[in-house]
């Protein structure tokens, strides 16, 4: 049982570094230049996230559920458009806004943007991490703690994901150049993973 928790936390930690999260989250962070700020998205964008996998999760597990594939392939869908979403918006304010234009901006509204995109990419992955939860636990009670700990473990993972986007960001925080880099790279991550995401997607659905 104890074994079980770990592995559930280890996964959370490790389900934190998934590339279309970590391209979501890229795409946020670079829009700061501070660590602080940078966490906080992080731990909204995991708290969106966990709280998804846990209710909807939670419920899948709780009443045996089987979800339809082209559930999970709309879900992702979603995920993908987000992330082209995203891309393009980083893209939009290199090219409209000063360079230095951005590292002002605090939290706002972008602990809520991150919020509602770790919401999404929760419902893309809640039924995977259900059936492992079920996988993994004896009883639907220990199935459903252990999504509580695999959430735990993802808010955790992407909180220091964040901080270590966050980081360079503050230390180059005299060097509006190398922001301007930042920016565009992130944006064109988070479209490529977009994209890719997309195409994957589309291929899954042919192939049902």
């Amino acid at each position: 049982m104890l074994t079980a928790v770990l592995l559930g936390f280890a996964l959370g930690i490790r389900h934190a570094a998934d590339p279309d999260h970590v391209a979501a989250i890229a795409a946020l962070v670079a829009r700061h230049r501070r660590v602080g700020v940078a966490a906080r998205i992080g731990a909204a964008w995991g708290l969106g996230h966990s709280a998804t996998i846990f209710a909807v999760g939670g419920a899948l597990v709780a009443l045996r559920i089987a979800v339809p594939p082209r559930w999970t392939l709309y879900a992702e869908l979603a995920v993908a458009a987000i992330l082209i979403g995203l891309g393009v918006a980083n893209l939009r304010r290199l090219l409209g806004e000063p360079a230095h234009a951005h590292a002002a901006h605090g939290l706002g509204g972008s602990g809520l943007r991150a919020f509602a995109v770790g919401i999404a990419h929760g419902l893309g992955g809640s039924a995977a991490v259900a059936l492992l939860a079920l996988a993994a636990m004896p009883t639907t009670q220990a199935a459903v703690a252990y999504l509580g700990i695999f959430g735990i473990g993802t808010v955790g993972g992407m909180v220091a994901l964040s901080l270590g986007l966050g980081w360079p960001l503050a230390a180059a925080g005299a060097r509006p150049a190398f922001s301007r880099w930042v920016l565009a790279g992130s944006g064109a991550l988070s479209i490529g993973v977009g994209l890719y995401l997309a195409y994957a997607v589309g291929s899954s659905a042919l192939a049902l």
